[in-house]
């Protein structure tokens, strides 16, 4: 577990050159409301726009989770609370004004930014 990043993930640097590549700027790892300790992979301020980019195995992800062979009970739980603290995120940021995009790791990075500028256009 060691080997895990909590930031600058393949799957996170894949996103962010595409979405760079398409001319809009962000900042990373930054929270939108500062009070509450949740942090967006890329966010756009002006706009009020936060993307997160889950991991399918931290997240669950319907299709492709996949369940623990080791200490399951514990790792069931723990993807369990990660999503209850998605959906809390969620409800937060949007009775603050803000639009929440999720992302899941196993979408093309090129689907992805076509979906966060598409929302960035519509929001401007």
């Amino acid at each position: 577990m060691q080997a895990n990043t909590g930031r600058d993930t393949k799957p996170e640097l894949a996103l962010r050159r595409a979405v760079h590549a398409r001319g809009l700027r962000y900042y990373v790892n930054r929270r939108p409301i500062k009070a509450v300790r949740r942090t967006a992979d890329l966010l756009f301020p002006r706009l009020r726009l936060a993307v997160f980019l889950d991991g399918c195995f931290w997240h669950g992800c319907p299709d492709h989770h996949t369940v623990a062979k080791t200490n399951a009970a514990f790792w069931a739980e723990k993807v369990a609370t990660n999503r209850r603290r998605d959906v809390d995120t969620n409800t937060l940021l949007a009775a603050a004004g803000w639009t929440v995009l999720r992302i899941w790791e196993h979408e093309s990075a090129q689907q992805a930014a076509d979906r966060i500028v598409e929302t960035y256009t519509k929001l401007r």
